[in-house]
């Protein structure tokens, strides 16, 4: 996968997720963060958590992705506690996982109540899918006709999305993108450009890739408000109110003449 990033095709998805990543991190805010996977990605580079680190499976972190700690760590068995990571970010993670019910249960245990994961994959009902398919079909055959690496395995959206539900997340928002053929030429990819836009608006579901965020959320648990955000408390006695014109003042309160002899 980190080879075939760097292919035209490779490039021009890694662009389309970058910037979905940067746009969607620098909303969320916290202590702690982690990149799970493809360190060659920088997902956090616009991330405002001050402790971030990028992790990959019994691989550190290469130059490339210098600016943030790098780490070796197993998917799923991850060296944090429970509930101390804000955010967990995992760009094609799960479908190179050899087993992403037990990551995705792992970045469930890490993460904080309200913490937030953000996840990108290959959506099976694109061209690239259809490709990767008849890839794997020509491998039983002895033909090579791979366009996607050979290790991905894909997760559907709304199959992820029931994953999630049943770790009880909460799906804040999802996108889909990069809507070209499976061409690896510089000069198709130019010729057809046009595609994104047209997708966006006829044919949002069939991009190759899809955009994923999710809150982790908590049944029972209520969230402390600050002290000045919280109601005024109402007294039980009524509160006297006084006219310029009248009194208004009960009976029982007002003075005699009796009490001023």
């Amino acid at each position: 996968m980190a080879s075939w990033l760097q292919t035209p095709a490779g490039l021009y998805m890694g662009a389309w997720e970058s910037a979905q990543f940067d746009r969607v991190v620098s909303d969320v805010f916290g202590y702690h963060g982690l990149q799970l996977g493809l360190p060659q990605l920088p997902c956090l580079r616009n991330s405002r958590i001050r402790h971030c680190w990028v992790a990959q499976d019994h691989v550190l972190a290469p130059e490339g992705h210098a600016e943030l700690p790098g780490l070796y760590a197993d998917s799923v068995a991850l060296p944090f506690p429970d509930q101390s990571l804000d955010l967990v970010v995992l760009p094609h993670t799960l479908e190179l996982s050899l087993d992403p019910h037990a990551t995705l249960r792992e970045v469930e245990r890490v993460l904080v109540p309200e913490g937030r994961v953000i996840i990108s994959g290959f959506n099976p009902l694109s061209l690239w899918g259809q490709r990767h398919r008849r890839a794997q079909w020509y491998a039983r055959l002895g033909i090579d006709n791979d366009f996607l690496p050979k290790e991905v395995d894909f997760i559907g959206y709304w199959r992820l999305r029931d994953w999630l539900r049943l770790l009880s997340f909460e799906v804040e928002g999802g996108r889909f993108g990069c809507y070209l053929p499976s061409v690896q030429s510089p000069r198709w990819i130019n010729r057809f450009a046009w595609m994104d836009k047209a997708g966006d608006r006829w044919w949002p579901i069939l991009g190759a890739v899809y955009f994923l965020a999710a809150v982790k959320r908590v049944r029972g648990m209520r969230l402390l408000q600050p002290v000045w955000k919280r109601g005024k408390a109402h007294s039980a006695s009524a509160v006297p109110s006084v006219n310029s014109g009248k009194s208004t003042a009960p009976t029982s309160m007002r003075s005699h003449p009796d009490d001023t002899a």
